[in-house]
C-alpha cells in the first residue's frame, strides 16, 4: 500500500514536473513575446508620445472651443431674452396704441386729409403765384374746349378776366383775335390751343389782339396734355407780347438795310473786289499800308480828245456825257470777270486777276458798246466818240495809301506804268486798242482774235524792249478784213523798217494802203519809212 502509495506519489510528482516544464516553457514563450512587445512598445514610444501629445492638444483645443460656443450661445440666449422682453414689452404698447388709435381713428383719418387738402391747397396758391410771376400769359382749356384756367398776363392780354361759361370758339370775338395785319378773325383751324384739343403741338407768331386802338401782336405756343389712358385732357397755350421784339426787329432790318446800303455805296468807291483781295470783309477792317502782291491784267480806257469835245458842252452836260458813257462801258468790264479800280475824269482803269482773255474779251466788248453808243448819238446829232484801250499782264501791288484821315486804295508796279503807256501809244498809231506781249503770250488762243504785231516799246527803267499788238476784232468789218488780208505784208515791212531796210518796207506798206488806204498804222509806218530813207540818203550825199 505504501508502495503503492509512492508509486502515485512519483507519478504525481512527474506530472507535476511536465505541468511546471511547460508552464516554464509557456514562460519563456511569453518572455520572447514580451521581449518582443518592449522592442516595439520601445521603437514606437516617440510616435505614440507624439500622437498622444496632439490628441491631447487638439482635446484641449475641442474643449476650448465648446467653452466659447458655451459662452456665445449663452450671450445669445441673453439676447434672444432681451429681444423677447423688448417684443413683449412694444406688444402691450402696440396693443394700447391700437386701443387708443380705434378709440380716435376718426380724428386721426380728419387730422390728416385737413392737412393734405391744405397742402393742396396751398400748392395751387403757389403755383398761381409762379404763374401770375412769369412775364407770358398761360391759358388752359379742359378737354371740352372750355377755359379752365388763365394767369394774370393772359387775362391782361387777352383783355378780359376768366369767363367759364365761355367756349373757346367764341374766344376770338370776345377778344378780337386777328391774322396780323389784316381784318380777318384769326381762323380756328389755325390757333394753336384748339389745336392741341386735338393733340396737336404748335407755334404761331402771326396773331394778334386788338383792344380798341391798341394792337398787340402775339407768339403762342401750344400744347395738349394727356391723361394715363393717352387722352387728352386739357390744352395749354403760352402767348407772349411780341410788340417790342417786332420794333427790334424791325430797327434791326432797317439798321442791316442802311448797312447794306452803306456798304453798297463803300463799294462804288472800293471794290468788292478790292477788299477780297486784302483779305478783308468790311471796308472797316482797312489799315492803312495793307497790300497784296497779284498776277493780273491792267486795262486803261480814254476817250480821244476829250478836252476839244468837253470844250462844247457845260459843265452839267460834260456830266450827264461821261456817266452816259462810263454807265456802258462798266457792264462789258463786270460781265468778264473784271473790277474798275478806279475812273480818272473820262478814263478808266480796270483788274482782271482771271485770266488775259477777260481782259481783252471787256475792251473788245467796250468798243462794241462804244459803237452802238455812237449809232444813238449820231442819230441825235453828236459827234461820235472814240476811245483808245491798252492792257498789259504781269505782277503789281495793290494796296492802300494816303494819310489816316485820308487815304485811297491803289495799284503799282511797272505792268500798270506800261498799261497807261500802251494805251497812250493808241492815240500815236490811231488805233482803238493794242496789247503788250506779256497779254499776248497769255491768251488762251491768240488765234481766235484778229490781231498783228505793230511795235516794240520800252518800259521807263527798263533795258528790254516789249512788242505791242494791235487787236482790231471790234473794227468795222470792211477794215476788220482789209488788215486780215494784208496782215502778213504789214508784219514783213515792220520787220524790214526794224532791219533799217526802209525803201523795201515802204513798198509793203504802200502795198497795205492800196488794199486798205485808212490803215493808220501803215500810214504812220510809211511815213517813218520815207523819212528815214530820205534822212539816209541826204546823209550819204553829204
Amino acid at each position: 500500500m505504501a508502495m503503492q502509495a509512492e508509486q502515485l506519489s512519483s507519478e504525481h510528482l512527474l506530472l507535476e514536473i511536465e505541468r511546471l516544464r511547460q508552464e516554464l516553457e509557456a514562460v519563456k514563450r511569453d518572455k520572447v513575446d514580451l521581449e518582443i512587445l518592449l522592442e516595439t512598445t520601445t521603437i514606437h514610444a516617440d510616435a505614440i508620445d507624439v500622437l498622444l501629445h496632439e490628441s491631447n492638444q487638439q482635446l484641449q483645443a475641442e474643449i476650448a472651443e465648446r467653452q466659447r460656443a458655451e459662452a456665445a450661445l449663452h450671450a445669445c440666449a441673453m439676447e434672444l431674452q432681451s429681444f423677447l422682453d423688448t417684443l413683449a414689452r412694444d406688444k402691450a404698447d402696440l396693443e394700447l396704441l391700437l386701443e387708443t388709435t380705434t378709440e380716435h381713428g376718426d380724428t386721426v383719418e380728419n387730422w390728416l386729409y385737413n392737412q393734405a387738402e391744405e397742402a393742396v391747397v396751398n400748392g395751387h396758391k403757389r403755383l398761381a403765384q409762379f404763374l401770375d410771376a412769369v412775364p407770358i400769359g398761360v391759358f388752359v382749356l379742359d378737354a371740352t374746349g372750355k377755359p379752365y384756367y388763365a394767369n394774370k398776363m393772359a387775362q391782361q392780354i387777352l383783355g378780359q378776366k376768366r369767363a367759364p361759361g365761355t367756349s373757346a370758339p367764341n374766344l376770338p370775338e370776345s377778344s378780337q383775335i386777328y391774322v396780323a395785319g389784316s381784318n380777318q378773325l384769326y381762323p380756328c383751324d389755325r390757333r394753336p390751343i384748339l389745336r392741341a384739343l386735338s393733340g396737336e403741338s404748335g407755334t404761331i407768331d402771326d396773331m394778334e389782339i386788338r383792344q380798341g386802338d391798341k394792337v398787340i401782336p402775339l407768339e403762342v405756343w401750344a400744347t395738349p396734355i394727356f391723361d394715363e389712358k393717352g387722352r387728352v385732357e386739357y390744352a395749354i397755350a403760352a402767348f407772349q407780347d411780341i410788340t417790342e421784339r417786332q420794333k427790334a426787329e424791325a430797327e434791326r432790318l432797317k439798321f442791316t438795310s442802311e448797312l447794306f446800303q452803306l456798304n453798297h455805296a463803300f463799294s462804288r468807291f472800293v471794290p468788292r473786289q478790292f477788299l477780297q483781295f486784302l483779305d478783308k470783309e468790311s471796308i472797316v477792317d482797312v489799315q492803312l499800308g495793307d497790300h497784296v502782291q497779284k498776277e493780273m491784267s491792267v486795262l486803261f480806257a480814254d476817250i480821244r480828245d476829250f478836252t476839244t469835245l468837253s470844250e462844247s458842252m457845260t459843265p452839267e452836260e460834260n456830266f450827264t456825257f461821261i456817266n452816259a458813257y462810263l454807265s456802258r462801258m462798266e457792264p462789258a468790264i463786270l460781265e468778264n470777270q473784271g473790277f474798275i479800280d478806279k475812273y480818272m475824269g473820262d478814263g478808266i482803269m480796270a483788274l482782271f486777276n482771271k485770266g488775259a482773255d477777260n481782259a481783252l474779251k471787256a475792251a473788245i466788248s467796250m468798243l462794241q458798246r462804244l459803237a452802238e453808243y455812237n449809232k444813238g448819238r449820231a442819230k441825235a446829232g453828236y459827234i461820235p466818240i472814240r476811245v483808245g484801250i491798252g492792257i498789259n499782264t504781269g505782277s503789281l501791288m495793290l494796296g492802300t495809301v494816303g494819310g489816316y484821315s485820308r487815304m485811297d486804295s491803289t495799284v503799282i508796279s511797272d505792268t500798270v506804268n506800261l498799261a497807261s503807256r500802251i494805251e497812250g501809244l493808241t492815240k500815236e498809231y490811231g488805233v482803238s486798242l493794242l496789247i503788250s506781249h506779256d497779254t499776248f503770250s497769255q491768251l488762251h488762243d491768240a488765234n481766235q482774235y484778229a490781231f498783228r504785231l505793230i511795235d516794240r516799246v520800252k518800259v521807263k527803267g527798263k533795258l528790254a524792249a516789249v512788242s505791242v499788238y494791235e487787236v482790231f476784232e471790234a473794227d468795222p468789218p470792211k477794215i476788220r478784213e482789209s488788215k486780215l488780208a494784208t496782215k502778213t505784208a504789214f508784219e514783213e515791212a515792220l520787220l524790214l523798217y526794224n532791219l533799217h531796210s526802209f525803201k523795201s518796207a515802204s513798198q509793203l506798206f504802200e502795198e497795205c494802203l492800196h488794199l486798205n488806204p485808212e490803215d493808220t498804222v501803215a500810214q504812220i509806218y510809211l511815213a517813218r519809212c520815207q523819212r528815214m530813207d530820205s534822212t539816209l540818203r541826204s546823209n550819204s550825199k553829204g
